[in-house]
């Protein structure tokens, strides 16, 4: 029988960008050695910062590497976008201690992408190996769960039948269908929902504003300080303590600049607002926004709108523009399900949470349902 070594890993540097990248693909920013890497680095990913890395990898014995998962120790449950605190609450009234715990995922990111990363011709287990691997890694470590979060279809899967507990959750996405442009996108529109998406977008030109589009060399450290401060601003009233920090924006910009789009509103003066997007092979990902004053409707326009003529103009399939918001509806952007796996050793808490996670996916299913009545899209 063929030998495997199952390691975790405290640096992603230990794998290697080589190594990492060839496993993970060029489909999705998130996965890539340079955007973990940058996390790294710039010390928002850290134990001191409640995300500890223990990415694990699955080598033979001749320590080839067969496959890697972006995996770390939790302090804490923020920055995941999958929400546990209540999990944590009761487990640890009940006695327990619910932190550390193990999150597979990229962090502060609420992007679906591929967290089993194997090679095309690895065995068949490899994948399966790997969540044995992070069982283990869950045991021997004596933590209370482990959770994987905003899965592929594929992934969920092998998750599932390997009895991990399946979670549902929604976003909303922007779906291109061969629009020749953003007029084209309006005409498949309600008369009243059309009207109203003009009357917003006249926002850029009622306050002469630019809007530029800048990706790899052309983002200088200016624009990142600009950008900067609007994040600041931004997920200083989001979340209390914003996760980034200045070095994370430099170090990705220099690494993985061709697959940056930071798009900045220009007064004429100075900066004003902007949004970084992340591009992807068919999906444009929004994930960052902010301002440093109030204009009505602006942040529809950078965030939604921008995406979506970005997106027509480069023939991409999706925009993903980040966790929640029922508001995206109008603005053309429909429901879809975000799935994500759960171990909890404990036996007993495990089968209060599943009995909670199965009628929770009732109620996500029955929603999804109600809010597609409410899309802008022409009826019959």
């Amino acid at each position: 029988m063929t030998e495997y070594v199952l390691k975790t890993n405290a640096r992603i540097q230990e794998i290697g960008a080589e190594v990492w990248d060839g496993l993970a693909g060029d489909d999705n920013p998130f996965n890539r050695f340079a955007f973990l890497s940058a996390l790294e680095e710039s010390g928002c990913v850290a134990a001191h910062t409640g995300w500890q890395p223990q990415h694990l990898s699955l080598e033979t014995a001749t320590g080839t590497v067969l496959g890697v998962v972006p995996a770390y120790l939790k302090g804490h449950s923020q920055g995941e976008y999958v929400f546990d605190h209540a999990w944590a609450d009761a487990f640890q009234r009940a006695g327990g201690n619910y932190y550390p715990k193990l999150q597979i995922s990229i962090p502060f990111t609420p992007a679906t992408a591929p967290k089993l990363l194997t090679k095309a011709d690895a065995p068949l287990e490899a994948r399966s190996l790997l969540i044995d691997g992070l069982e283990r890694a869950c045991e021997q470590l004596n933590l209370s769960s482990a959770h994987a979060t905003f899965l592929t279809p594929a992934d969920m899967e092998l998750f599932k039948e390997q009895q991990w507990m399946e979670r549902h959750d929604r976003q909303y996405h922007w779906r291109n269908q061969d629009y020749d442009d953003f007029d084209d996108f309006l005409a498949q529109l309600a008369s009243r929902k059309r009207k109203a998406i003009r009357k917003e977008r006249r926002t850029v030109s009622e306050n002469n504003l630019t809007i530029e589009w800048l990706s790899g060399k052309d983002i200088q450290e200016h624009h990142w300080d600009a950008f900067f401060a609007f994040y600041m601003d931004t997920g200083s009233r989001k979340w209390g303590s914003p996760y980034l920090n200045r070095g994370f924006f430099s170090l990705m910009g220099e690494s993985m600049g061709d697959k940056i789009v930071l798009m900045l509103a220009h007064n004429g003066a100075e900066y004003v607002a902007g949004t970084l997007n992340l591009v992807g092979e068919d999906t444009l990902f929004g994930r960052y926004w902010g301002c440093n004053q109030h204009i009505p409707n602006l942040h529809f326009e950078l965030c939604y709108y921008q995406a979506i003529d970005y997106a027509i103009s480069h023939k991409l399939s999706t925009v993903e523009a980040g966790a929640q918001g029922e508001h995206k509806i109008a603005r053309g952007y429909e429901p879809v399900t975000t799935r994500s796996a759960h171990f909890i050793p404990n036996v007993s808490f495990r089968d209060a949470v599943s009995d909670y996670l199965e009628e929770e996916r009732r109620h996500v299913a029955m929603d999804q349902e109600l809010l597609k009545d409410f899309t802008p899209f022409k009826k019959g």
